[in-house]
This record gives C-alpha cells, structure tokens and sequence, in this order.
C-alpha cells in the first residue's frame, strides 16, 4: 500500500507498505503530484515499513514519467526516510546527494519524533 496524507501548507506523509504494480505505481505517483500541487520549499515525511520490490511494469510507469518526478522533487527541500533497515537508510541518504538543494535523512521508525523535529529545523 501507498499512502500519501497532507499535512499542513508544505508538508506530505507518505507511507509504503506493500509491493507496487503497475497500476499501483501509476495511481501513487498521480496522488503525489495532486497532493503537491501548492507545496514550495516543503517536507516529506516518508515511512517505509516494507520495501518489496516493485514489478517491472511499475518501475516502467515511474521511468516514463521522470520529468514530473523531477519537477515534483524540487518543490521539497527535506525528506526524512523512516526505516529500520539500515541499507535502506544508506541508500535514502546517497539519493539525496543526487538532488541538489534536497537534504535526506534516515530515522529508526521509532524515532519518528526527532524526524518531524528535523523536518521543522
């Protein structure tokens, strides 16, 4: 499941939870461009509680629409990734080196306070 919940002007808490299909994919990314609409200079709160790989046709939908993923990555300034897999923490926090002026930061999912701490610092 994925699950895209705004949070006040600048801010979207998105949560992953079961593997993506194509459809799956297409719906959630349709959702994070609607929901994102008026963000500027916002926060993600991302809490990934299973990372299943997703099928090839939903990797397929998100490469066809790399522009308005692009486009929708530069309207946030910081995301904290919550996980308690640690390679997933390590690749959240390269991934932001990748995005210039978007900073990245991995949490334990039971630290979810001190990452809404950071998102507002």
């Amino acid at each position: 499941m994925f699950k895209v919940i705004k949070n006040g002007a600048n801010r979207l808490d998105i949560e992953l939870s079961e593997k993506l299909d194509t459809e799956d994919m297409r719906v959630a990314l349709d959702e994070l461009i609607s929901k994102s609409e008026n963000i500027e200079k916002g926060n993600i709160l991302y809490e990934i509680i299973d990372l299943p790989v997703p099928s090839l046709g939903a990797i397929g939908v998100e490469l066809s629409r790399l522009p308005e993923v692009f486009e929708l990555v530069k309207k946030f300034d910081r995301i904290a990734v919550l996980t308690d897999k640690d390679w997933l923490k390590k690749v959240s926090e390269l991934k932001g080196a990748l995005y210039p002026g978007l900073e990245i930061k991995a949490f334990n999912r039971d630290q979810k306070a001190e990452a809404e701490v950071w998102l507002l610092s």
